[in-house]
């Protein structure tokens, strides 16, 4: 019997040992461990290095006191500690990924305007293409309609003129079915000389002869003649 109950008292220290054991593991160790685990399988460490790495220094800083020093108290106010941390740093990269998320859409959707806009410039480029080809065609076939009018014969020009009330000879070598211009007005004097004595006075009903077969230098004459009894 002796036997039996030192058997029983033993089991009964051992169990006394473990849930002292148990007892002295700090609270925080746990789920602290757990959430550093997931922050480091993550993209968290090369988004956030630094922040990762004080997150770190905080646990192993725990881990130093719970193991070496065996003091679980302070262990656990590091744990806890490096547990706020990891929930920061979680919260701070689930909103950078959604940030990421934002742009990405955002550039999904830029992309995609751009490639809409590329398209239209390319549609509108092949519609004034084909415009500026239907206009080409359009005015070939009224070059062509133009060249099977028979063209009118100019209108010969007048080789006499009847003078009218006031007129003097510049004011008919000026009209434009005449010369054009007022200097020549000496060739129409020297073929009429006949009718006219004074070319400063000319009378109505009068027929002039309108030379047309003149030569430049007979012009050029004329407008010297003309420049001087002016």
């Amino acid at each position: 019997m002796a036997g039996k109950g030192c058997q029983v008292v033993c089991i009964l220290l051992i169990c006394a040992l473990l849930a002292a054991c148990s007892a002295s593991v700090p609270s925080w160790r746990s789920k602290t461990a757990q959430i550093v685990d997931v922050l480091g399988s993550q993209d968290v460490p090369a988004i956030f290095p630094q922040e990762y790495l004080s997150l770190l220094e905080t646990f192993e800083h725990g881990e130093a006191l719970y193991h070496v020093r065996e003091d679980d108290k302070k262990a656990d106010i590091y744990y806890q500690l490096a547990f706020q941390k990891a929930e920061l740093l979680q919260a701070e990269a689930d909103r950078y990924k959604k940030r990421l998320a934002v742009e990405k859409q955002q550039r999904i959707a830029e992309l995609a305007a751009k490639a809409e806009e590329e398209q239209l410039m390319r549609a509108a480029a092949e519609a004034e293409i084909k415009l500026r080809a239907q206009e080409l065609a359009r005015s070939a076939e009224s070059a062509l309609a133009v060249q099977k009018i028979p063209k009118n014969p100019p209108t010969p020009l007048p080789t006499s003129y009847t003078v009218r009330r006031g007129e003097t000879l510049p004011q008919i070598s000026a009209r434009t079915e005449i010369y054009n211009d007022s200097t020549l007005w000496p060739i129409i004097y020297r073929s009429n000389r006949d009718q006219i004595r004074d070319p400063k006075r000319l009378w109505p009903g009068q027929i002039l002869v309108i030379p047309r077969n003149f030569s430049r230098d007979d012009a050029d004459e004329a407008r010297r003649y003309s420049n001087k009894n002016n």
